[in-house]
């Protein structure tokens, strides 16, 4: 689990606006380093470029960037709002983060650069002879990345911000978060399951969601000070003012309260990043959408349910770890029939007068429970919830299939 400086340079480089800074100013590097590279090489390369060759490629280039780049920001914005209204809010984030797109959007933001800065390079005479050639080949370079990324920017704007896509970016990012804490639930803290007596509680001053726990600076904070620490608020719960995050074995000084407090990250929006509850609600939320009466599209709703059935499984299939790296801090992980609830409650709910979603619910569960035994008593209080709810909603057809279905699967539970 990457916490600390990894942590922050890692949500940095995540966002659009780090990355097309990068490009831009390895851009304006590049075109300014093609004049001071002309003057400090040993030998000469001259080419003959005619009556202002480069300068007009530049001009080409400038243009043309600004407007591909005009149009690559309409088409991002309008696949945010695509998945927004047609799949779930809690996805857009998840496209803002696509590396294809912003790779697009930086590439042309950086050729624009490039061309301009090149262009005003030329006009005050800062290349010489051998630095206009230079430049000249660092312009077909750029030439070939721009049509490069390009034709790969044509070819994912047919996916881009598809329901098919959106649901695959969800089920990527809920089976990267559960199969992490699957493997480590505790977050290579040591396990509790009752708060012990004579704790004292650490409120923060912010309302919001826990997005993050840096679970490494609580480790040090109680070992310098020599207690145990038990977090109370996990990544994705709202906490205010009055919520203790932490508790704490003994007093605290104000430095090290102050600490804790910063290590408990509260941010007005859930993120997947330690949460491992928003995947699986993300998707449930896409199918419970999929199902209400203005879309009635349950199409959508079984493929949201098959890849449920594909987090799940991989999940299932996990071995915790039982390592312990952090002695001093305590986690109550969540807990199997919460991810469970998360994910099939909304879809048994809003499906419940659908017979050909509640039929692949049903196999779904019952895939699970076989894939699990010892914990198949979760997914089977699921199915027989979800039986008895669409039964009272059903006419007497669809009934027949429902049951038939149900007893097929149930009669394999375990």
């Amino acid at each position: 689990m990457t916490t600390g400086i990894g942590a922050v340079l890692g949500r940095i480089g995540r966002q659009v606006w780090a990355r097309a800074a990068l490009y831009t100013i390895a851009s304006v590097v590049f075109a300014l380093a093609a004049g001071a590279v002309g003057t400090l090489v040993p030998f000469r390369v001259v080419v003959d470029l005619g009556q202002d060759s480069v300068g007009t490629i530049l001009q080409i280039i400038a243009s043309s960037m600004l407007t591909v780049t005009t149009f690559s920001l309409t088409a991002m914005v309008t696949a945010y709002s695509a998945a927004t209204t047609t799949a779930t809010p809690r996805a857009t984030q998840l496209l803002i983060e696509d590396r294809t797109s912003q790779n697009a959007l930086s590439t042309f933001v950086g050729g624009f650069a490039f061309s301009l800065v090149g262009l005003i390079a030329l006009s005050t005479g800062y290349y010489g002879e051998q630095g206009r050639t230079i430049l000249f080949f660092g312009t077909l370079v750029m030439v070939a990345l721009i049509v490069v990324t390009l034709l790969r920017w044509i070819a994912h704007l047919s996916t881009f911000g598809r329901m098919a896509d959106v649901i695959d970016r969800v089920e990527t990012a809920a089976l990267r978060t559960l199969t992490t804490h699957a493997e480590s639930p505790t977050l290579g803290a040591r396990r509790f399951t009752e708060l012990p007596t004579g704790t004292s509680a650490v409120r923060g001053d912010a309302s919001g969601y826990v997005t993050f726990i840096d679970i490494a600076v609580i480790e040090r904070v109680a070992a310098r000070a020599d207690l145990g620490v038990y977090i109370l608020a996990l990544p994705g719960s709202m906490v205010d003012a009055r919520t203790p995050l932490v508790a704490t074995t003994a007093p605290l000084e104000d430095a090290d309260r102050a600490a804790l407090i910063r290590a408990v990250r509260v941010r007005p929006h859930r993120d997947y990043e330690q949460d491992p509850r928003l995947g699986v609600i993300a998707l449930a939320e896409i199918g419970s959408r999929a199902l209400s009466p203005a879309t009635n599209d349950p199409g959508t709703a079984i493929d949201v349910i098959a890849a449920l059935q594909r987090v799940f499984e991989t999940v299932l299939s996990c071995t915790p770890s039982d390592d312990v790296a952090h002695e001093h801090v305590f986690v109550r992980p969540v807990v199997l029939p919460d991810l469970v609830t998360d994910a099939f409650r909304p879809l048994a709910r809003d499906g419940a007068s659908v017979v050909e979603v509640q039929i692949r619910l049903q196999k779904c569960l019952d895939a699970l429970a076989r894939t699990d035994p010892e914990r198949s008593a979760v997914f089977r209080t699921m199915a027989a919830t979800a039986y008895e709810r669409s039964h009272a909603a059903l006419d007497e057809w669809d009934v027949g299939d429902l049951e038939q279905t149900y007893r097929a699967t149930s009669g394999r539970l375990p």
